[in-house]
């Protein structure tokens, strides 16, 4: 039996210490082994969605039903009494009754932390403004932990929209355990923020900005390419984005890993899919794996 922390809530990636890392990944290889499970049955999730998704939703939402339980929720903050006035904490007290576990994505920043406190339901965060992604950092690394022979000491380029991206601030954190040299490639006001920053050097973790990938792609052992959010106010000005092509992988080691936390906007070449270095469609196919993983970690053995 693997022992493991038990988390009641996940708000932040910062909950995990280096060993619950393993701990997690070594129960997330027998859960996918298993492929069936009933675990969860008579357990209902609460898929709470107050911004669109795509994989995050609809893995959390087949998790659950893949492990026997329910899910109920909505996706659109339009048809929840939020639009009449009500508060996000008496909105999560009043799920909390009708269901055993709540995943939240919301537009604001902290969210899930309010969230977390207003109920003794499990709450997940499943990305909070500019905040975090916790769960799809527990993807990213598995990914790699299958993939690659060590998560230590890697070299680890991670491009874009780092200011608003809240995927790259969970990654950022969560890689501050295995002392990985990152590069932050953004465009100019897009660059990691101070307090990510901060946490890192507090760590001794080394790290480095710059504007063009070319400068530093041979170094690195993984390439973690992000969008631009349009929809949180980023703006290039005179700066282009990043377009990486498949031709740009002949300047980089044969090995490196390219992952990417989707939906893609334009900084990815189709052409790229298919090379051995792509990782982002076995990325997604993690994303149910972790998932279940967490839903039967946070749930299994709560009364």
């Amino acid at each position: 039996m693997i022992q493991e922390k038990a988390f009641s809530q996940l708000t932040s990636i910062d909950q995990f210490a280096k060993e619950d890392f393993f701990h997690f990944f070594a129960k997330a290889l027998e859960v996918k082994k298993e492929k069936t499970s009933s675990g969860l049955e008579g357990k209902i999730l609460a898929s709470c969605f107050f911004e669109p998704s795509t994989r995050t939703r609809l893995s959390f939402e087949s998790a659950m039903l893949r492990l026997g339980g329910s899910v109920i929720g909505f996706s659109d903050e339009k048809v929840t009494s939020g639009k009449k006035g009500e508060s996000l904490q008496d909105t999560i007290k009043t799920v909390s009754l009708y269901a055993d576990i709540i995943v939240l994505r919301h537009p604001l920043d902290g969210a899930s932390t309010l969230a977390a406190a207003s109920t003794t339901t499990p709450v997940i965060n499943a990305g909070d403004g500019t905040g975090e992604h916790p769960t799809q950092t527990l993807t990213d690394l598995f990914t790699l932990y299958e993939t690659r022979s060590s998560l230590e000491d890697l070299h680890i380029g991670i491009v874009g929209d780092l200011f608003y991206g809240r995927t790259c601030h969970s990654l950022a954190i969560a890689l501050s355990h295995f002392q990985a040299r990152l590069y932050f490639v953004a465009p100019s006001g897009l660059q990691m923020p101070t307090s990510i920053c901060d946490l890192l050097k507090k760590r001794g973790i080394k790290f480095s900005f710059h504007e063009t990938m070319e400068e530093v792609a041979p170094k690195w052992d993984v390439l973690y390419m992000t969008r631009l959010q349009k929809e949180r106010g980023a703006q290039l000005n005179e700066h282009p984005y990043f377009l990486l092509k498949k031709s740009d992988l002949t300047h980089m080691k044969p090995s490196v890993s390219i992952l990417h936390p989707f939906p893609r906007a334009g900084e990815l070449d189709l052409a790229l899919d298919a090379s051995r270095q792509a990782l982002y469609f076995q990325q997604m196919d993690n994303g149910l794996v972790v998932r279940k993983t967490l839903l039967l970690s946070m749930l299994e053995d709560r009364s």
